[in-house]
């Protein structure tokens, strides 16, 4: 376990935990070609909690997002979440909306719940018919479970589940905040990321955990990219069922908003920052960091832009400091530049200084660059505010994965 402060604010990481009230449980019903995976799972809470969400801005937004943004805003409350892998049940027309109400309506009735209390999520392949009677097969197997096989039960081309628990003391009640994702192609969110799920027996008040999420996303699931493409199925979905018993949480600059809010940050932080880092034939995590722009706006922007940027990407997989690329990316972007005093750094060895080369080391730039994760900071020498995206490098393997993705 490691504890941190931040702000004078202290949160302990912890092993993988189910917040009090929580049960899941993932199986394997046929979906995905391997037998020794997961691909089917569900998460439940033992009350009504509260439930916000951000969705995908993809036109062609797919049924179950669509389902679950609707089952949430009916009354911003959530008791369960059925999700499956191998099939995205996107771009399937009207029977999609069928399948994935009775996706919804299958779990609602093994957990003796109203359907509107039940989410679904699902990704993999775009185009073809959600296969019914394995989902079927699956809501049969699900059991209520302390085990993390739901964690499992949604990756596609990841390498490794993607998890973080934190623990924080709030009016003297340990409040448990665990988070869980996958993602590692089509990644390129505009609002959420692909699957997140944060789940928290803290007590929020009312109205405040949708203001929470969506402010949070922003800074950490919007400024990740692998490869510029926006999902049909991507959501980021908090529940948070109270039973940790502490006084309501508002969204505001209270001691308790401060804790909390600092914790949840990490959680998503975290699970941006694995999602990045696990991109589909990646070997490398980059982190941008740009300081010294005009706006916070600007900040982002840049810093999204460089992570974003193929040839600053595939430049990182070859260990070629082209700091050319870097400043290319950025005079891309529509924010404000000096570009006569721009300064880049990688891994903390000046690259380019006012504009010009540093005169660096290229053998020491070199053997910094093969590090598994990557640092750019971006001096931008126009106002005070900063920003940050992280991202991967671009590598051969990312194009056999997605030349051969339906195979």
């Amino acid at each position: 376990m490691q504890s941190f402060i931040e702000n004078e604010t202290t949160y302990e990481v912890i092993p993988f935990t189910w917040p009090k009230g929580y049960k899941a449980d993932g199986v394997y019903v046929g979906l995905r070609k391997n037998p020794e995976t997961k691909d089917m799972g569900w998460l439940y809470s033992k009350v009504p909690a509260q439930a916000a969400g951000t969705y995908t801005t993809n036109q062609f937004q797919a049924a179950p997002t669509k389902l679950t943004k609707q089952t949430i805003n009916h009354e911003h409350l959530l008791q369960a979440i059925v999700m499956n892998t191998a099939n995205a049940n996107s771009v399937t027309g009207q029977q999609g909306m069928v399948d994935a109400l009775e996706m919804q309506s299958l779990a609602a009735d093994k957990l003796g719940l109203e359907n509107n209390l039940v989410g679904v999520a699902s990704t993999g392949i775009i185009g073809e018919p959600l296969p019914m009677d394995l989902i079927k097969k699956g809501v049969d197997k699900l059991e209520l479970l302390d085990n993390d096989y739901v964690t499992e039960a949604i990756l596609t081309t990841d390498k490794h589940t993607k998890t973080i628990s934190i623990q924080i003391d709030i009016d003297g009640k340990v409040v448990t905040i665990t988070g869980f994702c996958k993602g590692s192609g089509m990644i390129h969110p505009k609002m959420a990321t692909m699957l997140g799920f944060v789940v928290t027996d803290a007590k929020i008040a009312d109205g405040a955990l949708q203001e929470m999420l969506s402010q949070q996303v922003d800074a950490t699931f919007n400024q990740i990219t692998v490869d510029g493409d926006t999902s049909t199925n991507d959501m980021v979905v908090t529940m948070a069922n109270g039973l940790a018993e502490n006084e309501p949480i508002a969204n505001d600059d209270s001691v308790n908003a401060q804790k909390f809010s600092t914790a949840y940050n990490a959680v998503l932080s975290q699970l941006a920052q694995d999602i990045a880092a696990d991109g589909e034939g990646s070997t490398k995590l980059v982190e941008v960091n740009v300081e010294h722009a005009a706006t916070h706006a600007d900040a982002q922007k840049v810093a999204k832009a460089i992570v974003g940027s193929n040839l600053v990407k595939a430049a990182i997989f070859g260990e070629d400091a082209n700091w050319g690329r870097i400043i290319a990316a950025i005079g891309q972007t529509s924010a404000q530049v000096d570009i006569d005093h721009t300064s880049v750094w990688l891994n903390d060895l000046p690259l380019v200084i006012d504009s010009h080369s540093a005169d660096f080391d290229e053998v020491e730039m070199k053997a910094s660059l093969a590090d598994k994760k990557i640092t750019i900071l971006v001096d931008l020498n126009v106002g005070n505010e900063a920003g940050q995206a992280w991202g991967c490098d671009l590598t051969y393997n990312y194009v056999r994965i997605n030349a051969t993705y339906r195979s």
